[in-house]
């Protein structure tokens, strides 16, 4: 019975950190409010460092608000 606890909340933590993701906003996400996001602020959001390369479409190591809108 234990080990089905466990693995009905590992499952609700993963579900609720891909939704959180879902979720950011860009200003909550860009703290210096300097219209990018860097390394730094997207480093407290794991699912969204997963992607930073990906998205950081001009390779300048920031995210602007066009390439931040493509996170999934």
């Amino acid at each position: 019975m234990k080990n089905s606890t466990k693995a009905v909340a590992i499952v609700g933590l993963v579900s609720a950190s891909s939704a959180f993701a879902l979720d950011m906003d860009f200003n909550s996400v860009d703290v210096d409010s300097n219209g990018a996001i860097s390394m730094e602020e997207a480093s407290k959001y794991p699912e969204l460092m997963q992607q930073f390369k990906d998205l950081d479409a001009n390779k300048d190591g920031e995210l602007s608000e066009k390439e931040f809108a493509k996170a999934e």
